[in-house]
């Protein structure tokens, strides 16, 4: 069968797609940016597309005919920089169905569980609009709704599990006595697999979720053991203490950074994440501990779970520590510019100062939005190396300055090539 998936760059659509391609079907993957995505799956066919600008049928018109079934697998948790939940995930999935009414595929939606208190978030808000509008469509359809999705690989809220287990001294959690319900990630591909055979009814909608009873403090506990570290204690924390995280977190999104401690995730944790009762699709769904077992941790998974919660770290102190470079000489750029004078003349020497400190203010400034971020680093090494250069040849003499003022540049540079290795999502 010829097989559209969207989202399937990501984690939960590109284990999807690697499963119906095994299966022996010809796949199709749309995706914002599938370029790295082509070179992993050379055998998918790959369409460039931003869901959040498909938001009428004729956009889809072109774009779904001469296949069998859709499987959607695209989806965003918060709004931000770089996500628009009503376009992406409720007006884009309205106007594909809209399109399909010509052809009629089989459509697959991978939601969630919208109901509970949780329900009004955008998030969840969004997911039930899009599953109300495909079951009201007449289209053929299965809509799955997997609990927390663990594979071999990680993203967003599995990934924050490797970290916070990686934690050296305690597990710090809020929400620790929250039950977690989970799914394997190969347990997912199965159940669209199965649904695109035909093996379930048109129409069906059902959770997908191992019946293994975890909290959220026993999930971390099982990776922690996963990675191959010893025994630290869970320390509960109220609610009002993450907080602050939260509010950092939800404003990184505003600037592209996809966290999973933003403010819904936290939301949807205080409720944990439970299948409705008594849905299932009948799926022998693998538990945690077998999902973990079956994937042994390498060394690699070790220095991700590290680095995880590093990561903003780096960012946020590259980009300190060039606004501060930029801003700081500004302040007495008449003593600044000095070491200028050996070459340019005083009026030149002030101008070249204060472009090399806006250079510097706009990498630090750059490098906090995560669309710029490679670029912005790739500018720090460049510009760090042309200091270099260049205050050897105008005053070498700063090598032996008691201060470092150049020494220092170097463990910046390190930094930088290692948040710049660390910088991609997916």
């Amino acid at each position: 069968m010829n097989i559209l998936i969207l989202g399937a760059t990501g984690f939960i659509g590109s284990a999807v797609a690697s499963r119906l391609l095994a299966d022996g079907h010809s796949v199709t993957g749309l995706g914002r940016n599938p370029s790295r995505a082509h070179l992993k799956f050379p055998d998918i066919k790959w369409i460039a597309a931003d869901l959040s600008k498909m938001l009428h049928a004729e956009d889809w018109s072109a774009v779904i005919g001469g296949y069998g079934a859709v499987v959607n697998c695209a989806g965003a948790l918060q709004d931000g920089l770089c996500d628009d939940l009503a376009a992406t995930q409720s007006k884009a999935m309205q106007a594909l169905f809209a399109a399909a009414q010509e052809t009629r595929p089989l459509i697959v939606q991978i939601s969630a569980r919208t109901n509970g208190a949780a329900a009004d978030l955008p998030f969840l808000a969004t997911k039930r609009h899009a599953d109300e509008a495909l079951a009201a469509s007449g289209l053929p359809c299965v809509i799955l709704r997997p609990a927390l999705v663990l594979g071999r690989n990680s993203h967003g809220g599995s990934a924050l599990l490797r970290a916070l287990a990686a934690l050296p001294f305690g597990i710090p959690l809020v929400h620790a006595t929250s039950p977690v319900a989970t799914v394997a990630l190969d347990d997912v591909a199965a159940a669209v697999s199965n649904a695109v055979m035909g093996q379930f009814g048109s129409c069906t909608d059902a959770d997908l979720a191992s019946t293994e009873q975890l909290t959220l403090a026993k999930l971390v506990t099982l990776h922690r053991q996963w990675l191959g570290l010893p025994h630290a204690d869970v320390v509960s924390l109220p609610e009002i203490v993450a907080r602050p995280v939260t509010r950092l977190a939800d404003a990184a999104g505003h600037l592209g950074w996809r966290s999973p401690l933003r403010s819904t995730a936290m939301a949807v944790m205080a409720e944990g994440v439970q299948p409705n009762a008594g849905s299932n699709l009948g799926i022998a769904a693998a538990s945690a501990q077998d999902t973990l077992r079956t994937n042994p941790a390498g060394v690699q998974d070790l220095w991700f779970a590290r680095l995880y919660l590093l990561k903003p770290l780096m960012i946020a102190t590259l980009s300190s520590f060039w606004l501060l470079s930029g801003v700081l000489p500004l302040l007495d750029i008449q003593r600044v510019a000095t070491h200028f004078h050996p070459l340019l003349r005083e009026g030149s020497a002030t101008s070249l100062t204060v472009f090399t400190c806006l250079i510097d203010v706009m990498l630090g400034a750059a490098v906090l939005v995560r669309p710029f971020a490679r670029r912005a680093m790739q500018g720090m090494i460049l510009v760090s190396l042309s200091y270099l250069a260049g205050a050897t040849i105008i005053e070498p003499s700063l090598w032996l300055d008691p201060l470092g003022p150049l020494v220092k540049v170097l463990p910046s540079l390190v930094l930088t090539l290692t948040a710049l290795a660390i910088v991609d999502e997916r």
